[in-house]
């Protein structure tokens, strides 16, 4: 099993064995355990339950759901796994779920960046500003007289990030059972203190 919840704590740097130097992202790795095992007989399909960060508010059908595993969280997350995995219920998951050079992927929201025009939503060209020019920032056309509507999906202004983003195939470069921080490859979305689900690749 490797799954994990984390919180985004920043970037730094570190120094590969052939003297480069390589960005990697610094994950918290809260305290967690399995919640729930959901089997194919009695749900369907094959999955498991995390309860991540502990903690004394939580409303009652929570506490009640919790009970079994006694630990109280914030956080409920579900991963699908194979149907022949066997993993007990209120088993703790640590740092230790991934080793060194394991590829991952990692999921979060991103950094919203309000309301943005199409030149910074999606690289619009900006209009020419000689000749006549009196369109700088505008879209331009976004319909024909047929069939006198707006498709869905058309690139124009409107609310730009705070989507969910899954970058694939990060590497697992640094880990710190003491601290319970892993660092990963590269950037991860979302702001410090997000949310990110990480995931192991599982190969054939």
């Amino acid at each position: 099993m490797s799954q994990l919840i984390t919180r985004k704590l920043g970037m730094t740097n570190t120094i590969n064995d052939d003297g480069s130097v390589e960005a990697i992202t610094l994950l918290f790795v809260p305290d967690q355990r399995v919640s729930q095992v959901k089997t194919i007989e009695s749900d369907g399909y094959s999955a498991i339950q995390i309860a991540a960060e502990e903690t004394k508010k939580i409303s009652k059908p929570r506490a009640g759901h919790l009970k079994k595993i006694n630990f109280n969280a914030k956080t409920l997350k579900e991963y699908h796994i194979n149907k022949d995995e066997q993993i007990e219920l209120g088993t703790v998951i640590d740092v230790n779920a991934f080793k060194i050079n394991d590829i991952v992927n990692v999921q979060a929201i991103s950094k919203g960046k309000g309301f943005a025009g199409t030149i910074k939503r999606h690289n619009f060209h900006r209009g020419r500003k000689t000749h006549g020019g009196g369109s700088y920032r505008r879209p331009g056309s976004i319909g024909s007289m047929f069939p006198q509507k707006i498709f869905k999906g058309k690139k124009m202004a409107g609310r730009m990030g705070h989507n969910l983003v899954t970058v694939k195939n990060l590497t697992i470069k640094l880990i710190d059972p003491e601290l319970k921080i892993i660092g990963v490859t590269g950037a991860v979305p979302g702001p410090k203190k997000s949310l990110v689900l990480v995931k192991g690749i599982q190969h054939d």
